[in-house]
């Protein structure tokens, strides 16, 4: 074949793509179990992170922290039954679900120990101004008051709406937080830019109003909020 020709450069580019085409297949394939795992990894430094563990943790210590942690990964439903029971540890059941998962109604709810009390991790998920955002919010064993908080977005602003995943000192101010009124009916934790209740109310960001309204939201949903778990939180 002529290699000047317009069959060999469209015979050879076909050839070339194929190649090109089976390598990246091939890479991905070997690559995605570290993938997996890293993915996994940092999915449970968050939670972590929500319980107010170190956030310099190395993965050795992530891993450590998770199986003496957590003490089952559940899935519930909106009135607070069990649907599947996790573990310790656990990888399994909750950890596996996400957003649409809990606008379906099927709920996460990490069971922790934390210095020798009850603790209770839940995801929550919601829109910031670019993007999807999402937490994770530690709750005390009262159900009724934070433990600690950690956010995380896909593409907000630096320095503006990322302030919710970058900002440890206006997560920190979650803490203690009320979670609902007097009538255990509503949720009242929420972001503001004025503050008029102290016990359930934070700062807004500055430049962030769009992304600060996303965290209200994300406590005040009934699909893939924290009031989904209303009935739960008034177990006893």
């Amino acid at each position: 074949m002529k290699t000047n020709s317009n069959s060999y450069t469209i015979i050879y580019s076909i050839i070339l793509v194929v190649i090109v085409a089976f390598l990246l297949a091939f890479i991905f394939q070997a690559l995605k179990p570290t993938q997996d795992i890293n993915v996994q990894l940092d999915h449970q430094k968050q939670i972590l992170f929500a319980l107010n563990q170190d956030r310099k943790m190395t993965n050795q210590q992530a891993h450590k922290l998770w199986n003496e942690l957590i003490i089952s990964d559940d899935i519930i439903d909106k009135d607070g039954n069990i649907i599947t029971k996790g573990k310790r540890g656990g990888v399994d059941a909750a950890f596996k679900l996400n957003s649409k998962d809990a606008k379906d109604g099927k709920l996460a709810l990490f069971r922790c120990k934390v210095d020798g009390k009850d603790k209770y991790v839940i995801p929550v998920y919601g829109n910031g101004l670019w993007g999807p955002i999402n937490g994770f919010i530690a709750i005390n064993e009262d159900k009724a008051s934070v433990f600690g908080v950690y956010f995380n977005h896909e593409s907000e602003t630096a320095g503006l709406g990322a302030e919710i995943k970058d900002n440890k000192v206006w997560q920190d101010m979650f803490k203690g937080k009320k979670l609902m009124d007097d009538s255990k009916q509503n949720i009242i934790l929420s972001v503001v830019k004025k503050i008029e209740d102290k016990e359930s109310q934070v700062d807004a960001l500055t430049g962030a109003t769009l992304t600060s309204n996303g965290v209200t939201d994300m406590f005040k949903s009934d699909k893939g909020g924290l009031k989904a778990y209303l009935k739960f939180l008034n177990q006893k």
